[in-house]
């Protein structure tokens, strides 16, 4: 199992429209390819205008998969260019996380 962490930096003045923009369309679509999200967050104290999300997969294979699979989904490529056109984020960042013996998430 691993966990893929994502970090996005959103323009101060845009993180509520980008909120808006993903939960009502972006999500939706993860949700129904990658499956496994463990987690959504945005950051308070210290790096603020970031937002934090983790996805669950059985291997780095079933990662690419899901992900291919989702970038060819119309209603991805949609969101996508809405993301572009509302110009919100500002750097990106992806981890691929690896648990240890005793960690909750397995």
């Amino acid at each position: 199992m691993i966990i893929e962490q994502r970090t996005y930096t959103v323009a101060p003045a845009k993180m509520a429209k980008w909120l808006e923009l993903y939960e009502k369309q972006g999500l939706p679509i993860q949700l129904r390819h990658l499956e496994g999200l463990a987690g959504f967050f945005r950051t308070e104290i210290g790096h603020i205008n970031q937002v934090v999300h983790l996805w669950k997969y059985d291997n780095l294979q079933a990662r690419m998969d899901r992900r291919a699979a989702m970038a060819k989904d119309p209603g991805w490529q949609t969101f996508l260019a809405a993301n572009v056109e509302l110009g919100a984020i500002t750097e990106q960042a992806s981890a691929v996380l690896l648990p240890l013996p005793w960690s909750p998430l397995k």
